[in-house]
């Protein structure tokens, strides 16, 4: 059957305005559902597609000529910081340095002179003089007043000494924080890349495809039909099985044939760069196929059947995790579909999206009830626009909504995050596949 993009249009649309990318901001986490009527919005060309995968490139490659600028300069910062170096820092540490040594052979030097004195005196004769007595006594009481003005002065040296040191070491890892920004912008310029050059390769393969449902018509986007995830913890651990459930309602006034629903898994480690997903395998029972179930490969579930006006149908669902399982982060999309007999079509415009931590095998899990859907409105605009729209924008972090900076920097790893999650979501949507009669 044809690959179905109801959701598509909103994913593509994020990829090709770049401006979009760096409009996440707090005032997303305040968008209100909007009215149930909306227009869907007009898909990109193929043609702004690859313009969009031209600047995706041009960007990563600026990103990583940065990049491998800086990791010159970083070199060269902290070869002048290290011991014997040139850098300011570092000369004033070594000189630091010196002076609590000399300090300390004062101290010492101090220390054998009180010694000396103690024996002297205890080494006069019994028939030594008072003039004789008193000359010893005065010497050791000078060489311990001497001692005491060596041991305060090796303490200040070695405080300096310590400060000094202190403050290169922090100017290493300010260095090394900063190569760590270009690096960061790096990755997320690849990941736009990926994202853009993922949503321009479905583009083009669904252009041969075609989008239209049975008997022609185009499937429409459907907010009252819903998928609520309940069970689903905020931390899923290695070598462990997670059971949790999705309830899928008919909430609009028409019969729907035949009702799928959509869930996919995403994971990465802890880089982010690495995907994980091979680890995981997801199962499901309903009340038509009690037996557990593997999802199958396009991450539809089709054990719902037809759904009245009004009904609902509930999921079980069953997430495994290999003990091998780095740790890392993950995130699960949710939705449903229905396709009716007679060629109607459509579905939930957005994806749900739930986001969870990884953790490695022996860790404590995590409560079942934490993760909420995580939402963000359409990409291009001010914030005015609500979630739940029927362009079907994907949802992208509430932590990375709730980020607010006016640093550049801050602003490229929203950028950067945001493309992420809409690389990640645009990969999921398109295998939103149309099935009928021969699913």
């Amino acid at each position: 059957m044809k690959i179905r993009r109801v959701l598509a249009t909103a994913v593509a649309l994020a990829v090709t305005t770049p401006a979009a990318l760096l409009s996440v901001s707090p005032a997303y986490a305040d968008a209100k559902p909007a009215a149930q009527t909306q227009e869907r919005q007009s898909k990109p060309t193929i043609k702004e597609l690859e313009e969009a995968a031209a600047e995706a490139q041009k960007a990563y490659d600026k990103a990583a000529q940065a990049k491998a600028a800086g990791h010159v300069e970083l070199e060269k910062t902290l070869d002048a910081l290290s011991v014997g170096g040139t850098h300011p820092l570092a000369v004033a540490a070594a000189t630091a340095e010196q002076a609590a040594k000399d300090a300390a052979a004062a101290k010492t030097t101090a220390d054998q002179s009180v010694t000396d004195a103690k024996a002297a005196l205890d080494a006069l004769p019994e028939n030594a003089t008072e003039e004789e007595k008193a000359a010893a006594a005065t010497a050791l009481s000078e060489a311990e007043a001497t001692a005491a003005t060596a041991a305060t002065a090796k303490t200040t040296a070695d405080a300096a000494a310590t400060e000094a040191g202190k403050k290169v070491e922090d100017a290493r890892v300010a260095a090394t924080s900063a190569y760590g920004v270009l690096v960061k912008a790096a990755e997320d310029a690849l990941a736009v890349k990926a994202a853009a050059d993922a949503a321009l390769a479905k583009a083009i393969e669904e252009a041969e495809e075609g989008e239209e449902g049975e008997g022609g018509q185009d499937c429409e986007p459907e907010l009252d039909l819903t998928s609520k995830v309940t069970g689903l913890p905020d931390k899923l651990v290695a070598g462990t099985s997670t059971d949790f459930s999705l309830r899928v309602t008919n909430g609009s006034d028409r019969h729907m044939d035949k009702v799928l629903t959509f869930v996919s898994i995403h994971a990465t480690d802890k880089s982010g760069l690495k995907d994980t997903e091979k680890f995981f395998r997801l199962q499901w029972s309903t009340k038509s196929a009690p037996k557990w179930q593997n999802a199958d490969a396009d991450d539809y579930i089709d054990g719902v059947g037809a759904l009245k006006p009004g009904a609902h149908a509930d999921v079980k669902l069953r997430l495994t995790l290999d003990k091998a399982t780095p740790a890392g982060n993950g995130v699960a999309f949710f939705a449903a579909d229905f396709f009716n007999e007679d060629g109607s079509c459509g579905g939930a415009p957005d994806l749900d999206m739930y986001e969870f931590d990884v953790k490695a095998a022996g860790s404590k899990p995590g409560k079942t009830e934490d993760v909420k859907p995580s939402t963000t409105p359409r990409p291009g605009n001010t914030g005015t626009t609500p979630q739940g729209s029927a362009s079907g924008t994907p949802a992208a972090t509430g932590s990375l909504a709730a980020t607010g900076s006016s640093s550049a920097t801050t602003s490229i790893a929203l950028a950067g995050g945001a493309a992420v999650l809409l690389g990640a979501a645009a990969v999921f949507v398109v295998r939103r596949r149309k099935t009928g009669s021969d699913a």
